[in-house]
């Protein structure tokens, strides 16, 4: 009886630590968003484009979503928004920022389950990402602002394309330096 009960706690200890690791990942995931968000808002973007950001954060998001998973993934870009907002912008940052970033996950969410690589979910994620924003700066402006939107579209899909490549580098070195292809096991 006594050798059962000690399953139970090693099993329950086992879990314990695995619950840990995973908090502590997804807590250095946020730190790593959080740092490329504050370096995005210091580096001023030459593009003409008014709002125009390189979309550094969302790369972390787009490697947790083939690394970890989607709802982890939700769960980091979630708090990456609320902090970086509250300490480097305003009310009305994160109102854009947390609708780019939903309809944008969801379209990187739904083009990922599709088996293509991250290149294409990311340059997707890029651009659909500017179309959440688009859609809110109609609803809170109330202008057409229609001419704004193919310069939108096109930063959307070259900073897509860069954080795209740039996580394949990084998919491509976790491969070689662990064995293990596309995922993390924290379970």
């Amino acid at each position: 009886m006594s050798t059962r009960w000690f399953h139970i706690k090693s099993y329950r200890t086992r879990e314990n630590r695995l619950q840990t690791k995973k908090i502590t990942v997804l807590g250095l995931c946020v730190a790593l968003a959080m740092i490329l968000s504050y370096i995005e808002s210091i580096l001023p973007v030459f593009v003409g484009i008014p709002g125009a950001k390189l979309g550094l954060p969302n790369m972390v998001i787009v490697l947790l979503l083939y690394l970890i998973g989607a709802k982890e993934a939700v769960c980091v870009n979630i708090l990456r928004i609320l902090l970086s907002g509250f300490l480097f912008g305003n009310l009305f940052s994160i109102l854009y920022s947390l609708a780019g970033a939903m309809v944008s996950f969801f379209v990187m969410w739904l083009t990922k389950k599709r088996h293509l690589s991250i290149r294409p979910v990311s340059v997707l994620g890029g651009i659909s990402h500017n179309i959440g924003q688009f859609l809110v700066a109609l609803v809170l402006l109330g202008t057409a602002m229609w001419y704004y939107l193919p310069y939108l579209l096109l930063m959307g899909m070259v900073t897509g394309l860069c954080n795209g490549i740039l996580g394949q580098l990084i998919l491509m070195g976790l491969v070689k330096e662990t064995g293990r292809q596309y995922y993390i096991r924290l379970e």
